[in-house]
């Protein structure tokens, strides 16, 4: 009987560890990856999709269309995960598994921010969405790009909110009646990089938009306009983009498997403390940020040593912390990130300046994988 392998959640890392097991042993193994949605979404696209480069129909690739040897994908809720028992419970039935890979990633809690449930948010395609259709009616006032808490998804994001916002509004020649500020939580935009995060403040400081550093979105009250940072200070705004706080999904939680909010591995194995239970992306503690091109690299990882095992070996090359991530500085130009995390005694990284050729090459990086992934 082949191996019984369940992965939980078909973002990035669970659809990289499904087409690598199916395309290295195909039959040999039963894999079923299981989501509650019907479609992958890039986490990039929500932008695209808020300034109005393509619509929400456009960036869904819908899971039905993977068909590959030895894998069944299924749409369903996880209501239930024994780590103990390896065991899995849906809104449509139990699964039992020789191997359990949990990659449910992270949940906004939209209720962690007083206020922030009636306010804007950009990171979610309905968020992204909603405001595609605010922007266009914008006259002018004070704009605050937000973010309400650390960890959260791909860092850059909210610092290429601010930039795109300000070649919108320049676009509609609206640029002299609003006042662009960006709040995050970090002393920096890109900690792991002195170089990118230093073209990230110069860029702000060009373009007159306003960088507020080492600070959370502490509460929104709508009813005044004001943003309440974690100091007690007021931001005044007119419209509010704002980042929710992240958590792992209730279901994880309930599981037992976290610790201090995410789920503990072996940074170099993915393995939790369960045997025959990995965990990988955004729902586990890696040391690593939580963005899709890290999720890949560890699911990776995983179906090297589910692999060696299958075929009776040990796989000796473990997690490395590197990825390479794209950053929108407007104007038509794409810097490129490259971070490695885990092979010096601190975090580095390598920045490429923006240009017009990294906008192909960031193309390209989506179009491989969906190609990849999806066929």
């Amino acid at each position: 009987m082949p191996r019984r392998i369940l992965i939980l959640g078909a973002g990035f890392g669970g659809l990289e560890l499904a087409t690598t097991l199916s395309e290295t042993l195909g039959d040999a193994v039963a894999v079923t990856l299981i989501d509650r949605n019907d479609a992958f979404v890039f986490g990039y696209a929500k932008l695209d999709v808020m300034f109005g480069r393509t619509t929400p129909e456009a960036v869904r690739l819908p899971y039905r269309e993977i068909r590959r040897p030895g894998l069944t994908v299924r749409q369903e809720t996880v209501t239930a995960i024994d780590p103990h028992a390896r065991r899995v419970e849906t809104d449509a039935g139990t699964y039992e598994a020789d191997v359990l890979v949990v990659a449910l990633g992270a949940d906004y809690d939209f209720e962690g921010t007083p206020g922030l449930a009636g306010a804007n948010e950009f990171y979610s395609v309905a968020g992204a969405t909603e405001l595609g259709a605010i922007l266009p009616g914008l006259k002018g006032g004070r704009l605050v790009v937000g973010v309400c808490g650390a960890p959260f998804k791909c860092p850059p994001a909210p610092s290429e909110c601010a930039l795109l916002l300000h070649d919108h509004l320049v676009a509609r020649g609206i640029r002299g009646d609003c006042a662009i500020t960006i709040v995050i939580p970090f002393g920096t935009p890109v900690p792991p990089s002195p170089d990118t995060s230093r073209a990230l403040v110069e860029a702000f400081e060009e373009r007159e938009i306003e960088f507020v550093a080492s600070r959370r979105v502490a509460s929104i009250d709508a009813a005044r306009g004001v943003a309440v940072l974690d100091d007690g200070a007021e931001l005044p705004y007119d419209l509010f983009l704002g980042v929710p706080k992240h958590r792992a999904p209730d279901v994880v939680i309930e599981s037992g498997m976290t610790v201090d909010g995410y789920v503990p591995v072996d940074p170099r194995t993915l393995a939790t403390s369960y045997p025959g239970v990995y965990a990988l992306g955004d729902v586990a503690t890696v040391g690593v940020p939580k963005a899709g091109v890290f999720a890949e690299g560890a699911a990776r990882t995983v179906a090297r040593q589910l692999i060696a095992a299958e075929r009776g070996g040990d796989a000796t090359d473990g997690y490395d912390g590197r990825g390479s991530c794209y950053i929108e500085f407007g104007d038509g130009r794409i810097g490129r990130v490259d971070v490695d995390f885990f092979s010096g005694p601190t975090p580095t990284g390598a920045f490429t300046e923006p240009s017009v050729a990294l906008v192909a090459e960031k193309s390209a990086f989506g179009s491989t994988r969906r190609t990849r992934w999806f066929g």
